[in-house]
C-alpha cells in the first residue's frame, strides 16, 4: 500500500487538514473580546509584544485553542473505534452514553467533593474516565450474551442510546438543589462550554493523546478484522472479545479526557470518521489519522465562531457542533433506511 494513489491522496488531505488547522489557530489567536491585531502576533510570539498583548495570547487564546484542538482529536479517534468494534456507523461517545457517564461523575465531584485548586485539573479527567468507565461496564454486561459469542455490538449502541437518555436526566436532578455557581457550571457543562482554558489542562490532556493515539493505530488491522464480522475476525487468530474489549476500553479514556475539559460534546465522534472515511476509505490505517485532524479542525473551528458571535459569553462550542452534526445524523439515519 505504501506508494498508492490512495496514500498519496490521505497525505495530500492531511496537509490541507493541516493547513486549515493552522489558518483557523491564527484566525482565534486574533479573534476575541480582548482584540490582538495580526500584525502584532509573530512579535507576541516572539517575546516583543506588551504586557496586555502577551497575557492575552498565552493565558487566555493558546491554551483554549490547544485544549480545543486535542480534545477534539481525542473525541475523533474514540468515534473511529466504537464504530469499528461496534460495526455501526452511527457510534459515537456522546450518542451512546459514555460523555454522560463521565458528566454524571463530574457532577458529583464539584458538587459534593471537596476542591483542591492545584490537582483539580489533573483530577477531572480521571474522575471523568471513572463515571465513563463505570457506564462502560453496565453497558458490556448488559450487551454480552454468553450464548451469541459474547459482546454484541447492536446491543451496546442501543443500550448506549437509553444510558446518555438517563443520565442526562439524572444531571438535572442532580443540579437541581444545588448551590448556583456551581449549577452554572454544570449547566455549562451540558452545553458543551469549553472551560478548561489553562495550561494545566493543555498537560492534563496530552499524556492521554500520547499514549492512545499510537496504540489505536498500533490495532488499525485488528479493528479492520473487526469491521467485518467475528467470524473473520476469530478465522485469521484473532481473539474478538479481548480487542473489542480493549478496544472500547481505549475509546472510553479518550472521550473522557476530552469532555472532562470541554463539557458535553457530541457528534465529532459521528461526523469525523465518516467524513474520513468518505475522503479515503474504511481502512483504519489510512482514515483514522484523517479522522483525528478533521475532529480537531471541526472542534476548533466551533469554538472560534461560537466565542466570537456577539452574545453574552458567546455560543458553546457544543452547541455549534450540534447544529452541525444533528441534521448530519438525521441524513445518515435516512441513508441506512
Amino acid at each position: 500500500m505504501k506508494g498508492s494513489p490512495l496514500v498519496k491522496k490521505q497525505r495530500f488531505i492531511l496537509l490541507i487538514l493541516a493547513v486549515l488547522i493552522l489558518a483557523t489557530i491564527v484566525a482565534g489567536m486574533g479573534l476575541g473580546s480582548a482584540k490582538l491585531s495580526y500584525d502584532r502576533l509573530i512579535p507576541t510570539l516572539l517575546g516583543h509584544g506588551t504586557f496586555k498583548e502577551e497575557f492575552v495570547l498565552y493565558s487566555l487564546r493558546l491554551p483554549r485553542i490547544f485544549v480545543t484542538l486535542l480534545a477534539g482529536m481525542a473525541l475523533a479517534l474514540s468515534g473511529a473505534i466504537l464504530q469499528g468494534i461496534t460495526r455501526n456507523d452511527l457510534a459515537d461517545p456522546g450518542i451512546i452514553g459514555i460523555n454522560s457517564g463521565a458528566g454524571v461523575s463530574i457532577a458529583v465531584f464539584f458538587l459534593f467533593m471537596p476542591i483542591d485548586i492545584g490537582t483539580f485539573a489533573f483530577m477531572i479527567p480521571l474522575v471523568a474516565f471513572v463515571g465513563a468507565i463505570g457506564t462502560t461496564v453496565l453497558l458490556y454486561l448488559l450487551s454480552y450474551n454468553k450464548r451469541l459469542g459474547g459482546l454484541q455490538p447492536i446491543s451496546l449502541v442501543l443500550n448506549g442510546v437509553g444510558f446518555a437518555f438517563a443520565f442526562s436526566g439524572l444531571m438535572i436532578v442532580l443540579i437541581s438543589s444545588a448551590d448556583r455557581t456551581k449549577v452554572d457550571f454544570i449547566a455549562k457543562w451540558m452545553a458543551g462550554n469549553i472551560w478548561g482554558t489553562d495550561w494545566p489542562f493543555v498537560l492534563a490532556l496530552l499524556p492521554w493523546l500520547l499514549v492512545l493515539m499510537p496504540y489505536a493505530y498500533w490495532k488499525a488491522n485488528r479493528l479492520n478484522l473487526l469491521g467485518l464480522s467475528d467470524a473473520v475476525a476469530v478465522g485469521v487468530g484473532v481473539s474478538v472479545n479481548r480487542e473489542r474489549t480493549m478496544l472500547l476500553l481505549t475509546a472510553v479514556a479518550l472521550a473522557a479526557s476530552a469532555v472532562s475539559v470541554t463539557g458535553g460534546i457530541a457528534f465529532i465522534g459521528l461526523m469525523a470518521p465518516h467524513i474520513a472515511r468518505a475522503l479515503v476509505g474504511p481502512r483504519f490505517q489510512l482514515f483514522m489519522p484523517v479522522a483525528i485532524l478533521i475532529g480537531g479542525w471541526l472542534l476548533l473551528l466551533a469554538d472560534t465562531i461560537g466565542r466570537n458571535i456577539p452574545t453574552s459569553g458567546g455560543i458553546p462550542a457544543g452547541i455549534i457542533v450540534s447544529l452541525i452534526g444533528a441534521p448530519y445524523f438525521m441524513l445518515l439515519l435516512l441513508r441506512r433506511g
